[in-house]
């Protein structure tokens, strides 16, 4: 049996011992998340100022 039988080209070759997870998130990603849930709760409060102002007009 020959290696070129399992050889996969769209695998990257691994390094022996290297870690094959990675260590941070993207920066680009954790400043969305970030900002996706600042907005959620933005539009949250608000949602809750309009029904608890709602409440007291009746």
């Amino acid at each position: 049996m020959s290696d070129s039988e399992n050889y996969d080209p769209l695998t990257p070759a691994r390094r022996p011992g290297a870690d094959t997870h990675e260590k941070k998130m993207p920066r680009g990603l954790v400043i969305r998340l970030f900002a996706y849930l600042v907005a959620g709760h933005v539009i949250a409060a608000f949602l809750y100022l309009l029904f608890a102002v709602g409440m007291h007009n009746q």
